[in-house]
């Protein structure tokens, strides 16, 4: 075993011990340096150019830069471990930039897809798993809930007012989240039906109770139902998924003139930067905005001039209309 097998073994030992790494996750590192090593001609003698000159080569082999980020990542957790045991006196990625990753817009529903599917879902509630299926997809879009908050939605969360939940979300932090009329009727119709997925004389803290092991319908199994219904309503199964549907959520409310930190709070953000994301779709909300209130974005009539008058003194004579005013959109 050279020296650079041995260090990256003593790493992987330290992923896996002290920060608990599944086996798939040490085998994931584990490709990625013997990658590295292999390139590079052996990880113990590299320095900054070999590790850039590698970062090179992968950019050749065609991977993606968001790939390349993470070879790097792992490399940096690498060295860094190996100068912290003192089996190194430098680390080669100090003064390595990170490779550029563009940044990946969420996949969306329009809302008429999201029209198409609520409707495709009401069509087909002609028993307590219709019913069911129509509350799922009604609540999630209505409130934009993680896949994993809305299958494991406890019966407390609903308390007096069924158009506000109280959701639990990442690291046990609770918000409330609103919800719409149509949203609340669906839950109302499937709270009527709920006992069909009770074992008999059973009850369950869950809204979304099942027999299964979890004791709540899971996230795998809704999943499929809305693929299954996808395709009933015409649209491409691969790109509709519960995620989908949050990502909807937001951008639909955002191009309809919500804050965006409204937006972070009822999506569960911690960082308003994981909702900036979104705001791609604020650019044709920007170009309507300039469209209709900017003078030169208007059609001109023949004849007229098209220099910006400057505003008008008291005592201007009638006609000369007033540039409208900028609209404050929060």
């Amino acid at each position: 075993m050279n020296a650079a097998a041995a260090d990256i073994e003593l790493f992987l030992d330290m992923l896996a011990v002290e920060r608990g790494a599944a086996a798939n996750t040490v085998e994931a590192y584990r490709r990625d340096l013997e990658d590295a090593d292999a390139s590079i001609g052996g990880l113990a003698r590299a320095d900054g150019d070999a590790v850039a000159r590698y970062l090179r080569s992968l950019a050749k082999r065609g991977m993606a830069a968001r790939t390349a980020a993470r070879r790097l990542s792992c490399l940096r957790q690498y060295f860094g471990f190996l100068v912290g045991e003192g089996l190194r006196a430098d680390d080669p990625c100090a003064a390595v930039d990170s490779p550029m990753a563009g940044r990946r817009l969420p996949k969306i529903l329009s809302v008429a897809e999201v029209e198409r599917l609520l409707d495709a879902a009401r069509g087909a509630a002609d028993g307590p798993r219709g019913v069911r299926l129509v509350a799922l997809v009604e609540l999630l879009y209505a409130a934009g809930l993680r896949v994993s908050e809305l299958v494991g939605l406890p019966m407390s969360a609903l308390g007096g007012d069924s158009r506000l939940l109280l959701v639990r979300g990442k690291g046990d932090k609770e918000r409330f989240v609103p919800v719409g009329d149509a949203a609340s009727e669906a839950l109302a119709d499937y709270l009527a039906v709920r006992k069909a997925f009770l074992r008999p004389g059973a009850d369950s803290r869950w809204v979304f109770p099942s027999r299964g092991g979890g004791g709540h319908l899971t996230r795998h199994r809704f999943a499929q139902l809305l693929k299954e219904l996808a395709a009933r309503a015409g649209l491409d199964p691969a790109g509709v998924s519960p995620h989908v549907l949050r990502h909807a959520f937001a951008s639909h409310l955002l191009a309809n003139g919500a804050n965006l930190r409204g937006v972070q709070t009822m999506l569960g953000h911690a960082d308003i930067a994981t909702t900036q994301i979104y705001t791609h779709v604020l650019d044709e909300r920007l170009k309507a905005l300039v469209a209709e209130h900017h003078p030169l974005a208007r059609p001109a009539a023949p004849g007229a001039r098209t220099a910006i008058a400057p505003p008008a003194a008291p005592g201007t004579a009638a006609g000369d209309a007033p540039l409208a005013p900028f609209v404050n959109e929060g």
